[in-house]
């Protein structure tokens, strides 16, 4: 993965899906000066971005047609899939970036199509909420064409950071699923604590301040970890999956005693058992990974 200075900037850029993200990604482009063209399902969503300077689009074809650079951000790559069959004899000499969350695989099999079509296609994953696009904090992952990303990079550049990921046009998917799949995780901790302490009317708000450093200092773990499964030795000094097994029933009984569900935190008891079971006892968290892996 890289991070590199922006080229020359391309100056035209056709936004397609004006949800919460895509609207602000448009707002990003005008605020960098660029000449902005819209378009929505609900033509209604573009209103206020034309009070702001963008160029209204009577169809997604005329959006297309307006700039080299066609930016798509809908609810999903089945609507992508379905808007781009539409439009295949506009796609020729475009760039098209997809901002739209999707898998690898569908990255892989919209950039072939696209090729077919004329146009490149570079694929991202935004790192951001609406609110921070175009700040300090925000950065998206790219790949795919890495041509037409160096050609438009300045242009991009004005959504946050720029991280380009590799020429295979699922890698920018992958980085992006496995940092939310590490915020979903988090999440999932955070909210059966919270419902926990709540059982015996514990603020959780309150609690929320002895969470957020204790998860914070925890966090301190994960190179350790990283670098323990690069490296395929799990042997740990800190915690082992025996120990880990033999405490992990009090969280459930706990959770059944209190009156809350044990349905998001059973499947990590069953990893815990099937590890020891396969003769991991003495090894540390990173095996876990390991085992998660289907060959």
């Amino acid at each position: 993965m890289s991070e590199t200075t922006p080229a020359s900037p391309s100056t035209q850029v056709s936004v397609l899906g004006l949800g919460m993200m895509g609207s602000a990604l448009a707002g990003a482009f005008l605020d960098a000066g660029h000449r902005v063209t819209v378009w929505n399902r609900s033509p209604a969503k573009a209103d206020p971005l034309v009070t702001r300077g963008a160029l209204p689009a009577g169809s997604a074809a005329e959006a297309v047609a307006a700039s080299p650079l066609v930016v798509l951000c809908l609810l999903s790559n089945d609507n992508v899939d379905e808007l781009l069959a539409s439009l295949p004899e506009e796609l020729a000499g475009k760039t098209l970036v997809n901002l739209t969350n999707g898998t690898p695989a569908q990255a892989r099999t919209l950039s072939a199509w696209a090729r077919k079509q004329g146009a490149r296609y570079v694929d991202g994953g935004i790192m951001a909420v609406p609110q921070m696009i175009a700040g300090p904090d925000a950065y998206v992952f790219y790949s795919g064409d890495e041509a037409a990303y160096e050609t438009h990079r300045a242009t991009l550049a004005a959504l946050g950071g720029t991280k380009w990921t590799g020429s295979d046009p699922g890698l920018a998917a992958l980085y992006d699923l496995g940092l939310l799949t590490g915020m979903y995780g988090m999440f999932v901790g955070v909210i059966q604590a919270l419902a926990l302490v709540r059982t015996e009317n514990v603020s959780a708000e309150e609690y929320s301040e002895l969470l957020v450093p204790w998860v914070t200092a925890m966090l301190g773990i994960v190179p350790g970890i990283a670098r323990d499964l690069d490296s395929g030795q799990h042997v740990t000094d800190v915690s082992s999956l025996a120990v880990n097994q033999a405490a992990f029933p009090n969280f459930l009984t706990t959770f059944r005693d209190q009156g809350v569900s044990t349905e998001l935190f059973e499947p990590f008891q069953v990893i815990l058992d099937r590890a020891v079971a396969a003769g991991h006892a003495r090894d540390g968290l990173s095996r876990l990974a390991d085992l998660l892996t289907v060959r």
